[in-house]
């Protein structure tokens, strides 16, 4: 105590040392909290949330009393992929080594209520998750797999009701009732139409699909979490923690509302409702945003008078963050990953799922997938972080930003994302590896790839046998009664799609039955300007670029136009909208196409906007099946002089296949926008030499 110094004297030493040091000047977050140097007890003096207890409201330091000291967090790694065989087989393995939880991805024909025999879905099946068409895919999914004892997640939102069904018939034909089946359905269809776009029906009828299942699951599964509200996507998508934090939050109360209007009591299902957050790179914003959510869960449910504590507590899922891995140097995505899950683990998440460091390139791999896992392992047994509740409980820091962020209000989730590309490609935001500290050479990494075709086929034989086998007299009367359920209003859909599952309806069969009354929902797509290029005004390049293109446009007589293209069921389009956005400020004439097209639909659109480029965003892995039949289009339809480029998640192996099938270039992930547009720029100039 005698070396102390007086808190006046240190005071002005710490403001001659900052004033001395600019690199240590306040820091801006994306969300717009000013981050100082130095935190002190001052900062946190009137916080109303400090000296609360975890288990107790506000719940800001956790939903339980004892936490991790009582219990660790549940290990949940969330994959599927190809068939249903081989999803099981994967399961069961992780399963014996250490997994506690199942989290299952679905392919994007099934997210989007199409069977696998569908003439729109022919590059979706199997790939980016498991193809299920009906009860009997189901089966095998869970083959070996006791649904009694076994927690079971599915992101699942647009086809909800088929594939809550068929989970439910599967339980009872493997002896397990509805009331002890317990997991968590995504069932979030609001923040779908915000960025994620794996919807199927409007707005209206798809919240009456979400409180028809919160109706049934509090009646009949009272061990099941009947929804997931998902900021994770809105992050991946661009959103600040803050708009991450008030977007989801806010479609929570919507989802309650919603319940509420059905006669529920709030007490009946509020304790089944569950979260899903990402956790990107910001270590301890990341932290105090889930201690933040919890905080305000409590404040929102309030207007709804709950009695049962539980009601208001809020609890999280969390995956560790798919847009900061990076295709570059893929090895340091395992160093980031452990820093996002240490992240997740003190901010107090109630289950994690741990991305493979290869997920930027393809799916993963079994050795990466174990990586992923054992990163859990590890940190649950080796690190002591299990021991203590809520360890950054008081730090200046953690609880100012924990106040901060549950406080801040929210932008354009769009803007945030472009401009933020904009700060990456001029180096101003550091990516290890691929801004800075580049590898002369990249490696090859071994990737997991799946045929396509071959589990198309497979899929198409067993939905034959399915409708073969199958009364068509039982089948045909539950349709009618969905059909009914849906265009009147009465009845629940999800108890007469269970009876249609067990009499074999498909998912196809029973979406399609919903269609009929609902309709389809189609968004607009809009191209975003002013973004990109305020933000890269100053830089050289970016400036050479504009003026090359703007001698170019006086030679032509017109901006050169590019078609950003969206194939198959994929509606990830963060990527897509950025492009759009930073070629229209660049001075190409960008037009954002629509989703889900086939590669038919997009060939006639290039023609009739008369494009000179197709740039085709790809984030599925179905670029081997659906940009060489898009050449092929444009050819059949006399337009084999539009140029074909892509970009997004394709491995390094797969350039070559796309280039021999004319794809004129291939822009990975990490790829510089200037970069991208240099080439495409490249690619016009040559063809109008040529003509």
């Amino acid at each position: 105590m005698a070396n102390q110094i007086p808190k006046t004297d240190w005071q002005k030493l710490a403001e001659r040392e900052i004033k001395a040091s600019p690199e240590t000047l306040t820091w801006q977050t994306p969300e717009g909290i000013a981050v100082k140097p130095l935190y002190t007890e001052e900062d946190t003096a009137n916080l109303a949330h400090i000296g609360t207890l975890p288990g107790l409201s506000p719940f800001t330091r956790g939903p339980r009393a004892t936490m991790y000291a009582g219990r660790p967090w549940t290990i949940r790694q969330y994959a599927g992929f190809s068939t249903a065989e081989e999803s099981n087989t994967f399961y069961r393995k992780a399963l014996a080594a250490g997994q506690k939880g199942l989290s299952v991805a679905f392919d994007l024909a099934t997210h989007r209520g199409y069977d696998s025999d569908h003439a729109r879905v022919t590059g979706d099946v199997g790939k980016a998750g498991v193809a299920i068409d009906s009860v009997e895919d189901m089966k095998i999914l869970f083959d070996r797999i006791p649904l009694a004892e076994m927690s079971v997640s599915m992101t699942m939102n647009g086809a909800v009701i088929p594939i809550l069904a068929n989970f439910i018939v599967t339980g009872e034909e493997q002896g397990v009732s509805r009331a002890e089946l317990s997991g968590t359905i995504q069932n979030d269809i609001l923040k779908e139409f915000m960025v994620r776009n794996t919807y199927i029906y409007p707005p209206e009828p798809s919240m009456r699909i979400i409180a028809d299942i919160i109706e049934y699951t509090a009646k009949e599964m009272p061990k099941f979490n009947s929804i997931s509200i998902s900021g994770y996507h809105m992050q991946e998508a661009g959103a600040t923690l803050v708009q991450e934090l008030a977007f989801t939050l806010a479609d929570g109360r919507e989802y309650v509302r919603a319940a509420i209007a059905k006669s529920l009591d709030v007490d009946e299902f509020a304790g089944r409702l569950s979260f899903f957050f990402a956790i990107g790179m910001n270590f301890f914003m990341e932290a105090a945003k889930l201690r933040a959510a919890r905080l305000l869960w409590s404040r929102i449910m309030e207007e709804f008078q709950p009695k049962k504590a539980a009601s208001s507590m809020l609890r999280t899922h969390c995956q560790t963050s798919g847009v900061s891995l990076q295709e570059q140097d893929p090895y340091n995505n395992i160093v980031r990953t452990a820093y996002e899950a240490l992240s997740a683990a003190l901010g107090g998440t109630q289950s994690l799922h741990t991305n493979s460091f290869d997920e930027a390139i393809a799916l993963p791999t079994e050795f990466s997938a174990r990586i992923a896992r054992n990163t859990q392992l590890i940190l649950q047994h080796e690190t002591g972080v299990t021991k203590v509740v809520d360890p950054l409980a008081g730090s200046y820091y953690v609880e100012s930003l924990t106040s901060e962020l549950a406080e801040k209000a929210w932008a354009l989730i769009e803007e945030a994302a472009t401009r933020r590309q904009a700060a990456v490609d001029r180096g101003e935001e550091v990516i290890v590896g691929v801004n800075k500290y580049r590898l002369p050479e990249e490696a090859v990494i071994e990737t997991l790839e799946i045929d396509n075709r071959a589990v198309r086929d497979g899929q198409v034989k067993r939905l034959e046998k399915v409708r073969a086998l199958r009364d068509p007299v039982i089948w045909q009367d539950w349709i009618d009664r969905i059909k009914h359920a849906a265009r009147t209003g009465k009845g629940n859909l999800l108890e007469a799609a269970v009876e249609a599952a067990r009499a074999r309806a498909t998912v196809g069969e029973i979406s399609d039955a919903m269609r009929e009354a609902f309709g389809d929902h189609s968004a607009i797509p809009e191209v975003v300007t002013q973004i990109y290029g305020p933000a890269s005004g100053n830089d050289p390049e970016y400036q050479t670029l504009v003026s090359r293109l703007r001698t170019q446009i006086d030679r032509m007589g017109k901006k050169p136009k590019i078609l950003v293209a969206k194939l198959g069921q994929d509606g990830h389009d963060r990527g897509a909208k950025v492009i759009a956005s930073a070629f229209s400020d660049i001075g190409f004439e960008a037009i954002a196409g629509p989703l889900f097209q086939t590669p038919d639909e997009a060939a006639d659109l290039a023609i009739e906007r008369q494009v000179d480029v197709v740039g085709v965003s790809s984030l599925a892995a179905g670029h081997k099946t659906l940009l060489p039949e898009l050449v092929e289009e444009l050819k059949a339809k006399g337009a084999g002089h539009i140029i074909v480029v892509c970009g997004g998640v394709i491995p390094r192996k797969d350039y070559q296949f796309l280039l021999d099938h004319g794809v004129s270039a291939v822009f990975g992930p990490g790829t510089n926008v200037v970069d991208a547009a240099r080439a495409v720029l490249d690619l016009t100039e040559g063809r109008l030499r040529n003509e």
